[in-house]
């Protein structure tokens, strides 16, 4: 899917409270404690994640659509991290925290994960969605050049053109307003765009798992207000944009991660498709959370050149 060989993803545990993730391009990375500890039968693993996901009532549509077989599901000692994904591989590397008793044997079971352990997971999981597409987008051209129509390959390769090309960058990330452009590469900028949208992935699932916890301590909660003030703050805060690991060597012994700035947050579009495509709600409450979020661009506008472009 992307243009180098080896492509490592780290997912930060609790960077800037939302779990956000931290891409890594080439090299050789860190030094781990120990080797890696393989799963096997990464099947029956994944059958019993979908089955797990299915009792919390964590969507599982968009996963179904992966083989079983698909994903690898490894475990290492990541330390600071939680998660990494290895796209041309479809290796999914987990921190042994994330294992059963941390032993490095078994997937700990979702019951038993923490809301932003699950946020990590979905996270990733998302990515290993993206590879499966992008795998068969290439096994579909064949000798032909023509790929068959995927829709989410479609909408996000529109959205790769006019959002994420040229943008805004955050250089200290905690400065959200001193911004600098930047005209990124074909791989730099399809993986901000996969980012942004793991991040918004993620945060949803947390998002997901917070309100409905009020919900059960409080049955006059409105879910779908709850969704929306969530929804409103994350976005007005400039919470749900994504990063890219910079091509340029140069620019690369300075950061490993360039962080899009707030103008460049996920939009109410690719929201939209996302709650529909992956997360898989309903119709109405889509409409409320872009809403809420085209009431913040009045004050907070976004860039690129999409413009009302929606997806289809």
């Amino acid at each position: 899917m992307m243009s180098r060989p080896r492509l490592r993803k780290r997912l930060l545990a609790l960077l800037l409270g939302l779990g956000i993730a931290h891409f890594v391009s080439g090299g050789n990375g860190p030094a781990f404690s120990s080797s890696p500890v393989r799963l096997q039968a990464s099947g029956r693993v994944w059958e019993s994640l979908l089955s797990q996901a299915d009792a919390l009532n964590l969507p599982t549509r968009f996963l179904r659509r992966l083989p079983p077989d698909f994903v690898r599901f490894e475990f290492e000692d990541l330390r600071s991290f939680a998660a990494e994904y290895h796209p041309g591989e479809h290796r999914m590397v987990l921190n042994r925290t994330l294992s059963f008793n941390a032993a490095g044997g078994a997937l700990k079971p979702l019951s038993r994960m923490t809301h932003r352990e699950l946020q990590t997971l979905y996270h990733e999981l998302f990515h290993a969605y993206m590879d499966y597409w992008g795998v068969n987008e290439v096994k579909d051209r064949g000798g032909t050049g023509e790929a068959a129509p995927t829709p989410v390959l479609d909408f996000a390769r529109e959205q790769q053109q006019c959002r994420y090309l040229e943008v805004l960058i955050t250089p200290v990330v905690q400065r959200k307003t001193a911004t600098e452009t930047r005209f990124l590469t074909e791989r730099e900028s399809w993986e901000a765009l996969n980012e942004t949208w793991a991040v918004f992935v993620g945060w949803a699932i947390w998002t997901h798992l917070e309100v409905q916890k009020k919900a059960r301590r409080n049955r006059n909660v409105d879910v779908t207000n709850e969704w929306a003030q969530r929804l409103k703050k994350a976005d007005r805060d400039g919470d749900l944009r994504g990063y890219y690991e910079p091509e340029d060597p140069g620019e690369r012994a300075v950061t490993h991660k360039r962080f899009l700035a707030p103008q460049f947050r996920i939009s109410p579009d690719e929201v939209a498709f996302l709650m529909d495509e992956i997360l898989g709600q309903q119709r109405e409450m889509i409409q409320k959370l872009v809403a809420v979020m085209e009431d913040n661009r009045r004050t907070q506008p976004l860039g690129g050149k999409c413009g009302s472009q929606k997806p289809k």
